[in-house]
């Protein structure tokens, strides 16, 4: 084999290597995220429930209020 056979096919060796490397980083990185994203969920839930409770209220209370209109006694 030629020298620069040798070469490429080295550098092609380390290249798809390195391309593995990055990948399997990248799943050990989107399993972390979608973990702490499941776990943060789990955390605001019941703040966000509550909070669409309290608006709701809110609404059905400014739908009883009774304005008075301009000009009428």
């Amino acid at each position: 084999m030629s020298t620069w056979i040798v070469v490429w096919l080295l550098i092609a060796a380390v290249t798809t290597v390195a391309v593995i490397a990055f990948l399997v980083a990248l799943g050990r990185h989107a399993l972390i995220l979608g973990r702490t994203a499941a776990r943060a969920q789990e955390e605001v839930a019941p703040l966000a429930d509550e909070i669409a409770r309290e608006g709701t209220r809110a609404a059905e209370r400014v739908q009883n209020l009774k304005v008075p209109r301009p000009g009428s006694s």
